[in-house]
């Protein structure tokens, strides 16, 4: 979880913060603004922890206190411990609601979409267009467009946004893009919804995909390279 070092380096952040109300900072300097901006990438992690504002507020407190060499108000030898169990417990908790709306996602879906279907390992898949060259192995390198979505439609990573098509070794990808990518033909394109067991688990992708998150791809295959994995180095993106 690395909670430590982001404790850390949130310390550091607020350290001339004295106190105010974090609404009424006036990002005035260049220098204000890049620690702003260091702040919201580091607050981003906290989003698996769904903090509520009193808890968000307390938290704010410990690190004012510590930057500002105030004794804490508690006893750091007793709830120091808490931390990573609490951590760890409240992003299980979060998962599983996840999970649970994902799995009634993908029912209705199945049931409103009846091109789709549900492979044994839980992917469920739709072509959107028939492609007419080859289908790609998992050993291939394949250069697609993708525009990937949560399940309550936000937009969370997308080459057609960008405007700029990639390539990837498929077998260096998440599960649902491996086996999805193999069920359709060079020229279409297929539309993929993937259970977080084989996206990116409880642990998700934050700031922007929670733990136990189901994720939506429609996928564009325009080109398979066969078996020229070892050629090209691991892509960032979400989908992979």
């Amino acid at each position: 979880m690395k909670i430590f070092v982001l404790m850390t380096l949130l310390v550091g952040l607020v350290a001339c913060n004295g106190g105010k109300d974090p609404a009424s900072v006036k990002l005035k300097t260049d220098e204000d603004k890049t620690f702003y901006a260091m702040g919201y990438m580091l607050g981003g992690n906290l989003q698996r922890l769904d903090l509520k504002d009193p808890e968000l507020q307390a938290l704010f407190k410990g690190v004012s206190h510590a930057a500002s060499k105030t004794k804490s108000e508690v006893d750091m030898t007793v709830f120091q411990p808490k931390i990573q169990e609490m951590f760890k417990s409240r992003m299980t908790q979060i998962s599983k609601k996840e999970k649970e709306s994902g799995n009634k996602f993908i029912d209705d879906y199945l049931k409103k979409n009846k091109n789709a279907k549900k492979t044994a390992s839980g992917l469920v898949y739709e072509i959107v267009k028939e492609g007419t060259g080859a289908m790609p192995k998992a050993t291939d390198t394949v250069e697609v467009h993708y525009h990937g979505t949560l399940t309550n439609g936000e937009v969370f990573d997308s080459s057609v946004d960008r405007g700029k098509k990639i390539s990837f070794p498929l077998n260096r990808v998440i599960k649902g893009w491996t086996e999805g990518l193999q069920l359709v033909k060079e020229g279409g394109k297929i539309k993929l919804v993937i259970p977080s067991e084989l996206a990116y688990g409880d642990n998700g992708a934050p700031p922007k995909i929670p733990g136990g998150a189901t994720l939506i791809f429609e996928v564009e295959l325009f080109k398979v390279n066969p078996e020229q994995a070892a050629a090209h180095s691991k892509d960032d993106g979400h989908g992979h």
